[in-house]
């Protein structure tokens, strides 16, 4: 395995016990004892969790979050994030910010990106993906 970034729909599909991404989480971890995901990533999960009242789940998200590295958007990434839209404007393509953004967090750490998305994400050049709810 890659070291990878986790995205949102495959961290929520963790948290909701999905063998085959539990299984490749377990396998990840093994090798890179750590996590990563993005600060776009955490927003979405808790504000979903806030907004659904779930506090169980949002504790045990919590706790998963400080055992993980959260990347944080920087100059780079967001420099990254501009040109992927540009590109994807400009081939009358584009996708949700929030993916783009995360996108440039990803390229910018050297990072595969592990997402179910792959309608979005397929759509950026140079992106590596991979969907551990499949394989």
């Amino acid at each position: 395995m890659k070291p990878a970034l986790i995205d949102t729909d495959i961290l929520s599909l963790f948290l909701r016990n999905h063998p085959k991404v539990k299984q490749n989480f377990e396998r990840y971890l093994t090798e890179y004892f750590t996590i990563n995901f993005s600060i776009i990533t955490y927003y979405e999960i808790v504000s979903g969790l806030k907004y659904k009242d779930a506090h169980k789940q949002l504790k045990a998200f919590e706790e998963l979050a400080k055992n993980s590295s959260i990347l944080l958007a920087t100059e780079e990434s967001m420099n990254i994030a501009a040109e992927i839209y540009a590109d994807l404007r400009k081939k009358g393509e584009l996708i949700d910010d929030i993916d783009i953004l995360i996108a440039g967090i990803a390229k910018s750490n050297d990072l595969i990106l592990v997402t179910h998305n792959r309608s979005h994400y397929d759509r950026i050049s140079d992106l590596v993906i991979e969907d551990w709810s499949e394989n």
